[in-house]
């Protein structure tokens, strides 16, 4: 079961390296982080996707919390959240199929960000799996770069 968690840390030097090195010595996977500022001066909003049960999740908050940096450990995945990635792709595009490649980005409300005379770049936003699919849909033509973001997120409505 995945998990997004948000960890509200001071904003020190050496934070990312004690929280990531929390989860690889306790032998959990990290899918997915991304840190930059928070709503407060001075503090980091973390947005971690890892996967594990109940259990799992309740061990990570508990040794997140034993670090003296973290301030809030919240699990985004309890309540309505949104979440999105942010992917550029580079594809092959010579210029016959160029229509094709296209019609994929207008499907997906994706858009071209540099275009070269035998490949473009595509910046996409949203969920995982809408990165995931678009990529699928690109690899026949032939994917020569991807850069992700990993993903940020917050709950909805009033929930903090």
């Amino acid at each position: 079961m995945k998990h997004t968690i948000a960890v509200i840390v001071n904003d020190q030097p050496g934070v990312l390296q004690r929280v990531s090195g929390l989860f690889g010595r306790r032998g959990f996977n990290i899918e997915s982080i991304t840190v930059g500022a928070s709503e407060e001066a001075g503090l980091s909003r973390m947005v971690i996707v890892t996967s594990g049960d109940d259990h799992t999740l309740e061990q990570i908050t508990k040794q997140l919390y034993k670090l003296i940096d973290v301030i809030k450990v919240i699990d985004l995945s309890a309540n309505p959240m949104v979440s999105r990635e942010l992917a550029l792709i580079k594809v092959q595009a010579e210029p016959s199929a160029r229509p094709e490649i296209l019609g994929v980005v207008d499907t997906f409300r994706a858009s071209v960000v540099d275009i070269a005379t035998h490949s473009l770049m595509v910046q996409v936003v949203g969920d995982t799996e809408k990165i995931d699919a678009m990529i699928e849909l690109l690899k026949p033509y032939g994917i020569r770069e991807i850069s992700r973001t990993g993903v940020t997120a917050l709950n909805r409505g009033n929930v903090k």
